[in-house]
């Protein structure tokens, strides 16, 4: 073979000579034939059976010399071709029109309420900027030389991490903490506090039997009061920031040569941080109130890395206690963080005063003092993946704050925030029932560690349109009072967090105010939601847990990826992952780890399997719940659908008649969906405080419709069936009709009432109505679980709130390994929390609090077998079969 070759180079080589224009062809006919030979043949014991020449076979000088000039020579053609190319362009362009180009009008996420912030009518961020791509905020600075208009020979070509901690712009940040002890909100909690304690001797002393004759009580108020002053003072010092402009560029420094040592990427839509310019730039004198996502640890500092790196002043942010440990408790303290206690109130029920009243005064003199503000709104961690319910305490204060004039307004940012892989690890151990490990300076310095070592994937960070809390209050109080916008009235009525950091009596006992307050935090938790970007491993578990259980080869996932990214891209959901679907299903399943998914060979091709034991099945639920939330609304239909339809065919048998054809009503269907939603209040935020739910789920409904999993026919009559329906309007018409109306207006009401009409499951969509349904059906079966549980606190038992969690879970984990559940991620200790929040809401069992001990029991009316068999059934028709 590389003889004839070789002879053929030469004879081309002669020609050339001979005829200089004659020889130049036939090279390039010779050097087609060679490549045509080459291409198909192969080098044995190389690069196997599927490497081509062109990966490195070419055997000799002389071909790979004549190989490179012919390249050479192509792509000068190729330059000339282009030079031409642009010269006719430029002249078509300068003789022809200006056409109009039509940019993408898809609706953009993250986009302030309109209905809410009626002033924000135009967008914040415009046409083009959404056209803009993500950008790795980590590898932006190596043009740091070039922002500070130095040479290539200056020090921030060479330093650019360094360039850019140096380059950010300088804020003065003021500390507050020496002017809240003397306000008078925290004078009248400390003697409040100390007459607290001189009644609570004088009670003691007479529950002694002794008399209280002889107590001092001047003496010992005035002890108690020094006491409580040294308390105070404790508590402001454990509390405050120290907030240092050298110490975020340090840290920043730091943070750009450690984070590309465990991330790909920090991924975040310069688009955005320019719309807080802008927002910033039109209201100078607002703070800005940064409302993220809570998943991990490493959120507390990463917006205000992007913050500082974009010349924003940076926050004060909002951190528990618990991570106020030795060294990683002050870096965060001078990068800004002020820590709080997550319970304030002592176990047995009593409130603090004083440290509200400091911590409500703190936050106060934060923001008239001019710093900005970050706090976490579902106030910790999510431990399921999905947006936890929101913690209204400090958005009180800052509302407050608001009300009476301490500030003119305020800027609230709702800042989504997700991870391709979660830095923290994971929370199978709290969901499984078990304590949470409390953090350390030597767990924190071996997680770090451990951190280093791994691969975690990307970061996204959305930050969302900013909107104006004076104009959210106008509108939302303006809706209340029947002003010119008044949404509908949403059935589910959420009452505000029990467990906020101030409670509701520290700002305003108002209920109008509580409700205004719940209804913000609401609303930001649902934008947030909404705003979230989709992940790789999002994507791929969400498949895995809902369509292929069983696994799927390859080329299967990829076409389902394909059709889930379609259908995100038309329902405005943001994706944060380009490329083909084959490679994002490879490296998602290599991000997750053997651990997760598992791959094998099967007849020549990749075959990818969730792991669905416990634990492991929990953990990838967590990838997969972000997406929950989206789908929430269309799996209550199906759900609700399918259930109804199987009661239709229940009563059908019954009567022993067929069930071919069975079809269910459609506002039997709506009502029922409601109940569902009622059932999920403390799982999914379904709508905005400013939307109707059943408009909602009217919208989810005709979607289907048009998907075909649902089918509502039109109903055809013949002109005999038309004669009688008049008839028959006609005669009732002469009965009813006093001439207020028409015979065609009677008619037109009839057929509406006639068209409440029947609803079909078509049989050939049954398929994908199960992934639907198989959405909400870990959390149907948690609840399903719950309520069996509450058999045992028949005959006035009752269990410490603990054990019966623990009791609940044990009976879920009973079912999965049984086969009873198929979904191992149903055991889940915060949804059967939020499912105990749903019956005591309803008032089926009482939570009382004895002593610091939280007693759980079914209330008297619900406290007999036929009772809680009602509850049972009311939980378990949701659940697919």
């Amino acid at each position: 073979m590389i003889g004839i070759v070789e002879v053929l180079l030469f004879l081309c080589v002669v020609g050339y000579f001979f005829n200089k224009s004659r020889g130049t062809d036939m090279v390039d006919i010779i050097s087609n034939r060679v490549q045509e030979a080459y291409g198909s043949f192969r080098l044995p014991g190389m690069f196997g059976t599927t490497q081509a020449v062109e990966a490195g076979g070419f055997s000799t000088y002389a071909m790979l010399k004549r190989f490179g000039e012919q390249k050479k020579r192509k792509r000068q053609i190729d330059k000339e071709n282009d030079r031409k190319l642009r010269e006719d362009s430029l002249y078509h362009m300068k003789n022809s029109p200006t056409p109009h180009i039509s940019l993408d009008s898809k609706a953009m996420p993250g986009m302030a309420c309109r209905f809410c912030s009626p002033a924000e009518s135009q967008p914040q961020l415009d046409q083009v900027d959404r056209r803009r791509t993500a950008i790795d905020i980590l590898r932006v600075t190596s043009h740091a030389g070039r922002r500070t208009n130095s040479s290539p020979t200056d020090w921030g070509v060479w330093c650019p991490h360094l360039a850019q901690a140096a380059r950010v712009k300088k804020y003065d940040y003021p500390q507050v903490a020496g002017a809240v002890l003397g306000e008078e909100r925290v004078q009248q909690a400390l003697e409040t506090a100390a007459k607290e304690s001189v009644n609570e001797k004088r009670q003691e002393l007479l529950d002694a039997g002794q008399s209280d004759d002889t107590f001092d009580e001047d003496a010992y108020y005035n002890e108690t009061m020094r006491k409580h002053e040294k308390r105070a003072h404790r508590v402001l010092i454990g509390m405050r920031s120290k907030l240092s402009d050298m110490v975020l560029r340090i840290t920043s420094w730091v943070l750009y040569k450690l984070l590309p040592c465990f991330l790909s990427g920090v991924a975040a839509h310069p688009g955005q941080v320019d719309m807080i310019k802008r927002a910033i730039a039109k209201n100078p004198d607002a703070p800005l109130i940064f409302l993220p996502l809570h998943r991990s640890h490493l959120d507390y500092i990463m917006v205000s890395f992007i913050l500082l790196n974009h010349d924003i002043r940076c926050p004060l942010v909002a951190g528990g206690d618990n991570l106020r440990i030795p060294v990683f408790g002050n870096i965060l303290r001078y990068d800004g963080a002020f820590f709080i206690k997550r319970k304030i109130d002592p176990l047995t029920g009593k409130k603090d005063h004083v440290y509200r009243s400091i911590l409500h005064t703190y936050v106060q003199k934060v923001l008239t003092a001019g710093h900005n503000v970050e706090f976490f709104i579902e106030g910790g961690r999510t431990r399921t993946g999905k947006p936890c319910m929101p913690k209204s305490g400090i958005l009180s204060v800052i509302v407050d704050a608001f009300n009476d004039k301490s500030i003119s307004d305020a800027l609230l940012v709702p800042v989504s925030i997700n991870y391709e892989k979660l830095v923290d690890g994971n929370f199978v151990r709290e969901q499984l029932g078990q304590k949470k490990v409390p953090e350390s300076f030597s767990s924190a310095a071996a997680a770090i560690m451990k951190v280093l070592k791994a691969r975690y994937g990307l970061m996204r960070i959305d930050f969302n349109e900013p909107f104006s809390l004076s104009e959210l209050v106008k509108s939302l109080r303006k809706s209340e009072t029947g002003g010119s916008y008044a949404p509908e009235n949403r059935r589910l009525q959420h009452k505000p967090s029990s467990s906020s950091l101030f409670g509701t009596d520290v700002v305003q006992e108002e209920q109008e105010l509580r409700t205004l307050v719940d209804n913000i935090a609401r609303h930001v938790v649902y934008d947030c939601a909404k705003a979230t970007s989709v992940m790789t491993t999002n994507a791929l578990a969400f498949l895995l847990l809902n369509r292929f259980r069983d696994g799927a080869p390859l080329a299967i996932l990829t076409e389902a990826l394909e059709e889930l990214r379609s259908y995100l891209n038309t329902t405005s959901r943001d994706i944060g992952f380009t490329g083909a679907s084959e490679d994002i299903v490879k490296y998602a399943a290599d991000l997750l780890g053997p651990g997760l998914v598992t791959k094998e060979k099967r007849a020549g091709q990749m075959f990818f399997k969730p792991v669905t034991m416990i634990p492991n099945v929990i953990e990838l639920a967590y990838y997969s719940n972000s997406l929950v939330p989206h789908f929430a609304l269309d799996s209550i239909v199906i759900t609700v659908a399918s259930f109804l339809k199987r009661q239709a065919e229940q009563r059908l048998r019954e009567q022993q008649k067929s069930i071919e054809d069975v079809s269910i009503g459609r506002q039997e269907l709506f009502s029922t969906c409601l109940e569902f939603c009622d059932l999920l209040m403390y799982e999914f935020i379904l709508s905005k405080p400013c939307q109707s739910l059943e408009t909602l789920l009217q919208d989810c409904y005709h979607r289907l419709c048009i998907m075909e999993l649902l089918l509502q026919p039109e109903v055809e009559y013949t002109e005999e069936q038309h004669r009688a329906r008049r008839l028959a309007a006609n005669l009732e018409l002469d009965e009813l009709n006093d001439g207020s109306y028409s015979e065609d207006d009677y008619f037109d009401e009839q057929i509406d009432q006639e068209e409440e009409e029947r609803v079909f499951l078509p049989a050939e969509k049954h398929c994908d109505r199960i992934v639907l349904q198989s959405v909400l059906a870990p959390f149907t079966n948690t609840y399903a679980a719950v309520a069996s549980s509450l058999n045992q606190l028949l005959g006035g038992n009752s269990m410490v709130e603990g054990e019966f969690i623990k009791q609940c879970i044990k009976e879920i984990t009973s079912r999965v390994e049984s086969g009873q559940c198929k979904y191992g991620e149903s055991i889940s200790t915060d949804t059967v929390r939020n499912c105990l929040k749903v019956l005591e809401k309803r008032s089926a069992i009482e939570i009382v609090n004895n002593n610091g001990v939280r007693l759980v029991s079914l209330a008297p009316a619900f406290d007999s077998p036929t009772e809680v068999q009602t509850i049972i059934h009311s939980m378990e028709k949701f659940v697919p079969i």
